[in-house]
């Protein structure tokens, strides 16, 4: 079969003939029909990411498609079901093997491309906002990077958790996806003044940030106080010192997020935020957006997307 492979940290990763892979004791063999791509396979590919595999291995962390067999001791999901699935590595490929218990049902109505974006982005921005920062109804919520893969979703999600979502993205045409997302001031980090808009609009109780760099001082200086500052990534590459004293005076709290990591110490808190995130789909609360479907063959055109950042929402790519 054909997937997509890192076989050095110092070489683009390519496309390899390889042998389909079987399911071993709690793995499940998928025909893949959707993969989603994350800012993370970016790094993985580089070995900077902090759960990069060992080499070789395939990019893309979510995916959805149909269990074909089932390894030793798995009696669900069964073969024929439609799932998605949090792999970490192995989805930019035909076929793939996945953990049996972190498959997650598709709804009939849900599209592959729809599923196979669904779980990083909008479990992130869910469980960072309900979980760790406590979003309330009524309270103001700045989300940096707005029109990105999770920045979108914590739109969305914030809106739908009740909160005033002042969003900052980069340029006219990625503000308006914002805004047809939910968002309720819109911000042009390119030419407008983040930090004074921001308090001319009342400051920010809960920030989200995957960006960091700039925008994070930016942020910091906007917040109210008792604020919260969710770090969730740093897309700029600039991982943004925490002056103390700030947060002393103000009591702000900066609160890290790492979505993943929740599979290896409460993987129960990430099945119950997308039970809940199913729920609102199949009720129409949440409408994800893609802004590219790419074949397999142009999985490396799909990744320069997230690069170069001309992508809106999230790029899947369809093996």
């Amino acid at each position: 079969m054909r997937a997509f492979q890192v076989t050095s940290h110092t070489q683009p990763p390519s496309m390899a003939d390889v042998e389909t892979p079987k399911p071993q004791a709690g793995e499940v063999l998928l025909d893949i029909a959707a993969c989603g791509l994350n800012f993370a396979d970016l790094l993985m590919s580089k070995g900077t990411y902090q759960d990069t595999p060992a080499l070789p291995f395939t990019l893309g962390m979510e995916v959805c498609g149909t269990v074909v067999a089932q390894g030793p001791g798995v009696s669900e999901p069964a073969v024929g079901t439609r799932v998605a699935v949090f792999g970490g590595k192995g989805g930019l490929a035909e076929q793939g093997v996945f953990p049996a218990d972190r498959c997650t049902t598709v709804p009939d109505g849900m599209p592959a491309e729809a599923a196979a974006g669904f779980m990083v982005a909008y479990g992130t921005s869910h469980l960072a906002l309900k979980r760790r920062a406590n979003l309330q109804p009524g309270e103001t919520l700045l989300v940096l990077g707005a029109a990105g893969g999770v920045g979108l979703t914590a739109v969305e999600v914030g809106k739908a958790m009740g909160a005033r979502v002042i969003a900052v993205a980069r340029g006219a045409e990625k503000l308006a996806v914002a805004k047809e997302a939910g968002a309720d001031h819109l911000i042009d980090c390119d030419t407008d003044d983040v930090k004074a808009v921001v308090k001319s609009l009342g400051g920010a109780d809960v920030v989200y940030d995957p960006v960091g760099g700039e925008l994070f001082k930016a942020a910091l200086g906007a917040c109210n106080r008792e604020a919260r500052i969710l770090a969730i990534g740093f897309a700029s590459g600039d991982v943004p010192p925490v002056p103390a004293n700030i947060l002393l005076v103000k009591n702000v709290s900066v609160i890290g997020f790492y979505w993943g990591g929740y599979l290896t110490f409460n993987p129960k808190a990430l099945t119950d935020s997308l039970a809940e995130l199913m729920e609102w789909y199949t009720t129409g609360r949440l409408q994800p957006h893609i802004s590219h479907v790419m074949p397999l063959d142009k999985a490396p055109e799909a990744l320069d997307l997230l690069r170069t950042r001309k992508s809106t929402g999230k790029v899947v790519v369809t093996p």
